[in-house]
């Protein structure tokens, strides 16, 4: 009797693993431009649980950008180098959160009212305040991280891991706590709007934060109180102005989220108090 019970143990563990391989495989055809296996399953309901997996995917972003900054630095002067690497994490994401923010920048600043407002975020061309946003977004982010680097190159590489889990942690929780309001039964972000369970959402931000684990507590502290304080201040302006959350609402937060983590390691290199960044 035991030999059977056994078997099937081993059988369901490999089930399960190839269950949660699955709703990996489908965050990162989501999110990335990554080859994922053709033996896949797709379903809105598993794309749907796959959100617990959205910090996993920046995870794997981003130890891949730092993998590919050090073989580039080795022959590149810094600045050309981290230039190179945006450009492949443009190319690796299909500019995917970039252009969540330009489309939430264009809808929320070129109208008033909240259906014109969902309306404009729906159209696929850019405007003046979704460019301004983008241009000044990668301008800030390349200012940064050059910053960082000039530092220390491990400053920098962990700094992108970091940066790309964590950001996409703070932006995934969202849909733990906002209405889903858009409209368009074609949206591509629709199968991941539904409610969030707590062992989603628990998943997604231990993965999320398990790089501060290489930083210092007073470190770890400044980045989660810029990110809680943003988190909250991004929930009640969403809600002001189009009473909830769409997909490129999450793609602002993920960008706007990075962009305040890189900040925050700047501000501690300019302290004088980044060399001791690590724990």
């Amino acid at each position: 009797m035991i030999k059977p019970i056994k078997g099937q143990l081993i059988e369901n563990l490999l089930e399960n693993v190839k269950a949660q391989l699955n709703l990996f495989y489908l965050a990162l055809s989501f999110f990335t431009r990554f080859p994922v296996p053709k033996t896949m399953i797709y379903s809105e309901a598993l794309l749907n649980k796959a959100n617990r997996y959205f910090s996993l995917v920046g995870l794997v972003t981003g130890l891949l950008l730092g993998l590919t900054y050090v073989g580039l630095s080795h022959f590149l002067p810094v600045n050309v180098a981290i230039l190179l690497i945006m450009v492949i994490s443009l190319l690796l994401t299909g500019a995917f959160h970039e252009d969540g923010l330009a489309d939430m920048a264009d809808g929320i600043g070129g109208a008033f009212a909240r259906e014109k407002r969902l309306s404009i975020m729906k159209d696929s061309r850019i405007g003046t305040y979704g460019a301004v946003t983008l241009v000044m977004a990668l301008l800030f982010k390349f200012t940064l991280l050059v910053e960082l680097a000039q530092q220390d190159s491990n400053h920098l590489l962990l700094a992108i891991v970091l940066a790309a889990s964590l950001s996409r942690a703070v932006a995934g929780s969202l849909i733990s706590s906002l209405p889903y309001v858009s409209n368009d039964e074609q949206s591509k972000s629709k199968p991941l709007a539904q409610a969030q369970s707590w062992a989603e959402l628990t998943l997604l931000l231990l993965i999320g934060l398990a790089p501060l684990i290489f930083y210092a507590s007073e470190v770890v502290f400044s980045l989660l109180l810029v990110l809680l304080f943003f988190r909250w201040f991004f929930k009640q302006w969403l809600m002001a102005k189009i009473g909830g959350f769409t997909g490129d609402c999450l793609g602002a937060a993920q960008q706007i989220s990075e962009l305040l983590i890189y900040l925050t390691l700047v501000a501690f290199l300019h302290n004088d108090t980044l060399t001791g960044v690590m724990g």
